[in-house]
């Protein structure tokens, strides 16, 4: 097949042995070939800028600039950029913001090379591809945390307490408190816990 009926693919992805089984999956397909690797957000864009790629392989997590943000940055530049996640992060929160950034498609790394090559094919043919597997992970509640109420989450997997919190963000404690009942009553979590493991399930919370 001549390359220039190839679909051509941009990999982003801050780990190289991933990069390299992406290759190698992109590689079983005759109709597409990798014209680029990127390790961070950053290399993602400047590499769109210069490739030109009919679709975009992007992970979230990435230094520099995470994938989210480079998912934005580079759809507010090229409106029609071809993007599909590709990660192992399957919080419903992150999928939301993907969803809503404007990506094409969301694939989890446990995704086959022929079920890759098949989503590669589809976006590139218009369509958006966010299997039953990946929506399942939505639930049934899109309720939202506030920014403040995610600041306040963030703080307390850090392990502050309410009167540390209120400090750090010059409120009193009491106000603290009603932001926690909050947060319990949104996530349905029984203590504070209880709702940093369904913020970091959920992706509103992430292991640094």
């Amino acid at each position: 097949m001549k390359g220039s009926s190839r679909i051509r693919v941009l990999i982003a992805d801050d780990h190289p042995l991933v990069r390299a089984g992406i290759v190698a999956a992109i590689g079983e397909h005759e109709d597409m070939e990798v014209v680029g690797e990127a390790a961070s957000g950053a290399e993602a864009m400047e590499q769109f800028r210069s490739r030109r790629p009919d679709v975009l392989l992007l992970d979230l997590s990435m230094p520099v600039m995470e994938g989210l943000e480079a998912l934005d940055a580079i759809r507010s530049e090229f409106p029609k950029a071809r993007i599909i996640v590709l990660t192992v992060r399957d919080g419903d929160e992150d999928i939301r913001r993907a969803m809503d950034g404007g990506a094409c498609g969301y694939l989890l790394k446990n995704t086959s090379p022929v079920a890759l090559g098949a989503a590669v094919r589809s976006v590139h043919g218009g369509l958006r591809l966010f299997p039953d597997e990946v929506l399942m992970r939505l639930g049934e509640s899109r309720v939202k945390l506030t920014e403040r109420e995610t600041v306040i989450l963030q703080l307390i997997a850090r392990g502050f307490s309410n009167r540390e919190i209120g400090g750090l963000l010059s409120i009193t404690e009491g106000t603290v408190k009603t932001h926690v009942v909050s947060i319990l009553a949104k996530l349905s979590a029984r203590d504070r816990t209880e709702a940093v493991t369904i913020g970091l399930q959920r992706g509103i919370l992430h292991i640094s």
